[in-house]
């Protein structure tokens, strides 16, 4: 049986991560917002950071709660610059908290992102490439809903990182063929 990547007992969070969470749907409002917040941090970096990272990045976020970061004053903002759990990148840090006040607006409107991507997406996407190497970086897809992310209002969400989101929330699935 083959894997995405060999087992790593050195990083058991990033093999967790692999086995339980990524490819699989979750399109739960609040992990929507939790996934596109670790994608946007992770652009430019690796995921095993990232993941290193995602409990302190759940306690300065308000649990991904998104009404809450909706509501972070500049104070709060402030104090995520200078928070060293997280990644204290000020774009970043803007971008996650523009996010939750775009999703909320959503919300307000009667609107769900998930609704907005099952749309797009009505069913998820399995493309079962032969070796991990296969798997694109972005695509059509991705390039086109981060056009229209960009049009809703939201911020650090371009064609790879959009891309990486969808394999994150399991509208994409690229596990290769075969593994578990």
């Amino acid at each position: 049986m083959k894997r995405c990547f060999p087992k790593n007992d050195d990083a058991p969070l990033l093999t967790k991560y692999h086995d339980h969470e990524w490819g699989k749907l979750n399109l739960n409002e609040n992990y929507l917002y939790e996934m596109m917040v670790l994608e946007s941090f992770q652009s430019g970096l690796s995921w095993q950071l990232v993941l290193d990272k995602r409990e302190n990045f759940r306690q300065a976020f308000a649990g991904f709660n998104v009404k809450r970061v909706a509501k972070f004053t500049s104070n709060q903002r402030k104090q995520l610059l200078k928070n060293r759990g997280i990644i204290r990148n000020q774009r970043k840090i803007d971008a996650a908290i523009n996010n939750a006040r775009v999703m909320t607006k959503m919300h307000h409107e009667g609107h769900q992102l998930c609704t907005v991507l099952t749309t797009l997406i009505p069913q998820p996407i399995i493309n079962h490439p032969q070796q991990f190497t296969d798997i694109p970086t972005q695509n059509r897809l991705s390039r086109n809903l981060a056009k229209e992310f960009k049009e809703i209002g939201f911020q650090f969400m371009g064609p790879v990182t959009t891309y990486s989101f969808l394999e994150a929330v399991g509208l994409i699935n690229d596990h290769i063929e075969d593994c578990p």
